[in-house]
């Protein structure tokens, strides 16, 4: 248990960014589910909306210090590699 003022006031602090983090994550998650569906639909052009916006929504996480840019990067990669695959089968 915290017994200073600078230590509570840390654990205050700390559970509010813990919601904030825990809430700005879930909304990737689900972009990215939003994205996988679309995916398996087959439509390009919806999978192509989605993974733009999945792309918004993770480069403004990124600038906060929810997700690590490289995580960021990472994911944002993944998902654009598996739109492109989608794109060339279709063509």
């Amino acid at each position: 248990m915290a017994h200073s003022l600078s230590a509570k006031k840390r654990v205050r602090q700390n559970a509010k960014a813990r919601v904030r983090n825990r809430a700005r994550k879930s909304v990737i998650k689900t972009q990215v589910k939003r994205f996988e569906e679309a995916l398996s639909t087959g439509n390009v052009e919806t999978t192509q909306d989605q993974l733009k916006q999945l792309t918004r929504k993770i480069d403004r996480l990124s600038t906060t210090s929810t997700i690590h840019k490289n995580t960021a990067a990472r994911i944002k990669s993944r998902m654009t590699r598996r739109a492109n695959a989608q794109k060339a089968k279709v063509s």
